[in-house]
C-alpha cells in the first residue's frame, strides 16, 4: 500500500487498517449471523428496514435509499424484489419524478423492524461496545465521523440526503 506521494503507509496507519479490515469483515459477518438466527432477517434486509424507517413517511426514492446504504442500484433492486415478495416493502412509481420508483416500509417491514431492533440493539451494546468506556465511545464515535467525511468527499456517491 502506498500513499499519494508514493510513500507505504506509514507503520500507525497500516496498524489502523488492518485492524479495520478485520473488524470491518468480521463485525459484518458476525451482525448477518446474530439477525438472522435471532431476529429471521438478514443485515441486508435490516439494513434497508432501518434506512426506511428513518426516512420521512417511511419511503424513499430508490436512488436516495442506494446512496444512503452504499449499494449500487442494481444490488439494491435485486434485494427489494426479495423484500417486495416477502411483504416488507412496497414499490411503487415516484409522483414528482415519472422516471424514478419510491420504495416504501410496509406495516409488516415496521413489525420485523420493531421485533429486531431492541434484539440487535442489546446484541451491539455487547459485541461492540462492551470492552469501551464511554469516553472510548465517544472517541470512536468522533473518529468515524471524520473518516465518513473524507469517504463522502472522496468517493463516487453522492452526499446521502439522510
Amino acid at each position: 500500500m502506498t500513499s499519494s506521494d508514493g510513500y507505504p503507509l506509514t507503520p500507525a496507519q497500516q496498524r489502523a487498517w488492518m485492524t479495520y479490515m478485520r473488524v470491518y469483515h468480521r463485525l459484518e459477518y458476525e451482525m448477518n449471523h446474530h439477525l438472522r438466527a435471532e431476529c429471521g432477517v438478514s443485515l441486508d434486509d435490516y439494513t434497508v428496514l432501518s434506512t426506511l424507517s428513518r426516512a420521512p413517511g417511511r419511503r424513499l426514492q430508490v436512488t436516495a435509499l442506494a446512496t444512503t446504504i452504499g449499494w449500487e442500484r442494481s444490488r439494491l433492486s435485486h434485494h427489494l424484489t426479495r423484500m417486495t415478495r416477502r411483504g416488507l416493502v412496497e414499490r411503487t412509481a415516484c409522483e414528482t419524478d415519472r422516471r424514478g420508483t419510491v420504495v416504501i416500509l410496509t406495516a409488516e417491514g415496521w413489525q420485523v423492524l420493531s421485533g429486531a431492533a431492541p434484539v440487535h440493539a442489546e446484541w451491539v451494546r455487547q459485541a461492540f461496545f462492551s470492552d469501551l468506556d464511554p469516553g472510548q465511545e465517544e472517541a470512536l464515535a468522533d473518529i468515524l465521523g471524520t473518516v465518513h467525511e473524507g469517504l463522502l468527499r472522496e468517493g463516487t456517491l453522492p452526499r446521502p440526503d439522510l
